[in-house]
């Protein structure tokens, strides 16, 4: 046999053993993976996905109570921002409301002055009866808006509602109540617009 008969006889044997072992290795992975598979019986395998499952949706319920948990709070703080608006516009409302009522009151002392000016003869003129009805419907109108006039003559001085600018003695009357009022004072909803100017004795 030559040299080169050898070297092709060498060839074919190294390819021959070549295939073989690629058919043995196949078989061999072939094998291992139906152990692998079989090494679990079915109520194994079932197990295995139950517990996957609820793995799954237990993080599913987590994410839920997440985003539950965040619309909660987001619902809450827009709930207390809209509560805090409607308290600064009633605010702002009221303090223009009391304005008002405020440039209104001097009109409202000069319809009383004018008023207690009158002689008896002179309030049963029909002009006068115009003027006394213009300012109780004037009152009326304030009253329904949440203005009403303080009390305070026979009542226990109150400096938070009573400018007391005089004192005086009566043995009538108990100690620090008002005798008399020079200007009357006006209350609206539960602000003072303006304190009863007061005489306070004993």
């Amino acid at each position: 046999m030559t040299h080169r008969e050898r070297w092709e006889t060498v060839k074919v044997k190294k390819k021959h053993s070549e295939k073989e072992a690629e058919k043995v290795n196949t078989e061999v992975v072939e094998e291992n993976e139906t152990v692998s598979e079989g090494s679990l019986d079915e109520k194994e395998l079932n197990k295995v996905k139950e517990e996957r499952e609820a793995s799954k949706e237990e993080e599913y319920k987590k994410k839920i109570d997440d985003l539950n948990d965040r619309v909660m709070r987001q619902m809450a703080e827009f709930d207390n921002y809209r509560k805090r608006t409607e308290k600064e516009k009633s605010q702002m409302f009221d303090l223009g409301a009391k304005g008002i009522v405020e440039k209104i009151l001097p009109v409202i002392d000069n319809f009383e002055r004018g008023l207690a000016s009158l002689s008896d003869e002179e309030k049963e003129g029909a002009f006068a009866q115009g003027i006394d009805k213009v300012y109780k419907q004037l009152m009326q109108c304030l009253m329904d808006a949440g203005v009403a006039p303080i009390e305070a003559v026979g009542k226990e001085f109150n400096p938070e509602i009573h400018n007391a600018v005089m004192h005086g003695e009566d043995e009538s009357l108990g100690e620090n109540i008002v005798a008399e009022e020079m200007q009357k004072g006006y209350m609206y909803k539960e602000s003072v617009v303006r304190p009863s100017m007061v005489k306070v004795v004993n």
